[in-house]
């Protein structure tokens, strides 16, 4: 009786509660951060773990294979931010209006694909810019007079088949975000600008936009995060971890390789904790810059 008594206690019972997240956090995201810190300053074989203190990180300053895949994944989270978000953002204003019908239909049309397994959605998108003329991009590519292309051998074809497979999955998801957002803007706020003569474009600019601003600073965080953490597309959409001269290698993609492929956990450990960094430096700056840390003036 007396433990169930201090289990149901005011006091107590909160942090009953709280237990298994604070748990499942520490076991599955602060051991494993910690481990990888300490691993980062190894050299780690089948054999035998020895210290080498900075030589990993020595080691990616010279490394090409890893500049060029931070230049990838650099270059796959700016598009997706240009294209991931005003893209959604306007969807989910017209959704929003009167000047779309059987709305639940559209949203189901474009939030589908986020529901399709990102191996089965490579895999088309694969079958869909093959370099043979069976493929649907090159059978419109034929349709127009031209040649057949090799679509996934070319630096810029290829990420733009990454941003068309990331736009098809994404952005119903995205639109679905900014439309909770508009759910909570009070309508009296357009009503009111109406009265004053603000016609669609002044009303979206001077109310839409500034109240849907905690929305996309959360989108634009989870986007920034996903570019520089995009793998398993890359992977299906050139069939493994090798695609023609890196075109389609990003950070993760490298860190699988060293880590998985080449058995070399330490220097792995290494990519992943640069990683970390920039994705932490580009959101804290992102943050700061919308204000989000601003502090308050007394």
């Amino acid at each position: 009786m007396k433990i169930k008594k201090f289990l149901y206690s005011q006091k107590v019972a909160p942090y009953v509660f709280v237990i298994p997240f604070i748990l499942s956090f520490a076991i599955f995201w602060i051991y494993p951060l910690c481990s990888s810190v300490f691993m980062s300053f190894e050299k780690i074989t089948p054999l035998e773990t020895g210290f080498v203190g900075i030589d990993n990180y020595k080691k990616l300053l010279s490394d090409t294979v890893f500049h060029t895949a931070i230049k990838n994944s650099a270059t796959y989270m700016f598009w997706t931010l240009v294209l991931l978000i005003p893209f959604p953002m306007l969807f989910a204003v017209l959704m929003d209006s009167n000047l779309v019908k059987a709305k639940g239909v559209w949203k189901a049309v474009l939030y589908m694909p986020a529901l399709t397994s990102v191996v089965i959605s490579g895999t088309l998108f694969r079958l869909m810019f093959t370099e043979y003329s069976t493929g649907q991009m090159n059978k419109i590519v034929m349709a127009l007079g031209m040649e057949p292309f090799k679509w996934l051998k070319v630096g810029w074809t290829g990420m733009a088949a990454l941003l068309v497979l990331a736009c098809w999955r994404w952005t119903g998801v995205n639109m679905l975000y900014f439309l909770s957002g508009l759910k909570s803007i009070d309508t009296s706020l357009y009503e009111a600008a109406e009265i004053d003569g603000a016609n669609g474009w002044q009303k979206f600019r001077y109310v839409t936009l500034p109240l849907l601003r905690p929305t996309t600073i959360y989108v634009l965080t989870i986007s920034i995060y996903a570019g520089l953490a995009m793998f398993l597309e890359s992977y299906m959409l050139w069939a493994g971890n090798n695609s023609p001269k890196n075109i389609g290698l990003t950070i993760v993609g490298y860190l699988y390789k060293r880590g998985i492929e080449k058995n070399d956990m330490g220097y792995a450990c290494a990519v992943g904790m640069v990683l970390l960094v920039i994705a932490l430096a580009i959101n804290i700056i992102q943050l700061v810059c919308n204000g989000t840390f601003k502090r308050e003036e007394d």
